[in-house]
């Protein structure tokens, strides 16, 4: 049996669509089409199950990918390092949101640089990061939505607390406790910063905590939380962070807690990789680094 077929009809069981891996495998359409066409005939059986969008493995699809697959990555990682005892540098391609990337993840990651790992870091929200996960531009994502499907793969990485914070002049006018005891109404005069004009985190905060929907728009919208915390930082109204973010400006008093919650609302990161790409040692020593790290991020 041809070993290309093999990892063709891996890579579709993995993609669940030809157009999908077809962009993975470099290949056209038609191409992975005729050959997996070419794979049943051999074995004198169905593998998939055509669908207006995508594809369904039969349960032989299943077994085969089940059986190929981990040999197939196993001769890729040979390929893909070489033969030579010095593997030389490898190149890491992390992606994830910039402040989280920034702050936690590429410091945690730099400690591997004089092991012969380089990194290359690209930014963007959860849906374009594993859309490039799954394209092959990424080698690992952090994301803040579990990827779905046999492509990509997942590990909880990490909790973040938010918090609920003002700048000092707006906290002063609210007086202690008045929050606690007057609910969301009274941060209605209180412009909204936020990194969306959806109100994202504000929006979760507010159902979360008040079993409400926040009553104002954003004042100052800002597509970077550091942004936001700086223009909150600045007087410019109210905010929603996490506390990693904004635990030093509370500290110095930049920045005040306006409400401590019983349950604060929490976010989990996830650790998206392709499938099979594990068998990297860069890649598996990189997401291992990480979830080692993560521990103290809590």
């Amino acid at each position: 049996m041809d070993l290309a077929l093999l990892r063709t009809f891996v890579t579709v069981h993995r993609a669940g669509s030809f157009t999908r891996a077809a962009a993975l495998l470099g290949l056209s359409q038609p191409a992975v089409t005729s050959q997996i066409r070419t794979l049943e005939r051999q074995l004198g059986r169905p593998l998939f199950l055509r669908q207006a969008r995508g594809v369904t493995p039969t349960t032989i699809g299943d077994e085969l990918a089940q059986r190929a697959a981990p040999h197939l990555d196993a001769l890729v990682e040979i390929t893909e390092a070489g033969l030579s005892e010095e593997p030389g540098l490898r190149t890491l391609h992390l992606a994830g949101p910039p402040e989280f990337t920034s702050l936690r993840a590429l410091p945690a990651l730099t400690r591997l640089l004089p092991h012969g790992l380089t990194l290359r870091a690209s930014f963007g929200n959860a849906e374009e990061t594993l859309e490039g996960l799954a394209a092959g531009h990424h080698d690992l994502a952090i994301t803040t939505a579990r990827p779905r499907g046999r492509l990509l793969s997942s590990t909880p990485l990490c909790d973040e607390e938010h918090v609920l914070v003002a700048g000092v002049r707006w906290a002063a006018r609210l007086g202690p406790g008045v929050l606690r005891h007057g609910g969301p109404e009274v941060l209605e005069p209180i412009p909204v910063v936020e990194v969306h004009e959806s109100l994202p985190l504000v929006t979760r905060y507010w159902a979360s905590v008040f079993d409400a929907k926040p009553a104002a728009a954003g004042a100052v919208v800002a597509p970077d939380l550091r942004a936001v915390l700086a223009a909150v930082a600045a007087g410019a109204g109210l905010a929603v962070l996490p506390r990693y973010l904004c635990e030093t400006a509370l500290e110095e008093g930049q920045v005040v807690a306006l409400l401590d919650p019983p349950v604060p609302p929490l976010r989990t990161y996830f650790l998206a990789v392709r499938t099979g790409t594990l068998g990297f040692a860069h890649i598996a020593r990189a997401q291992e680094w990480l979830l080692r790290a993560a521990v103290d991020w809590g």
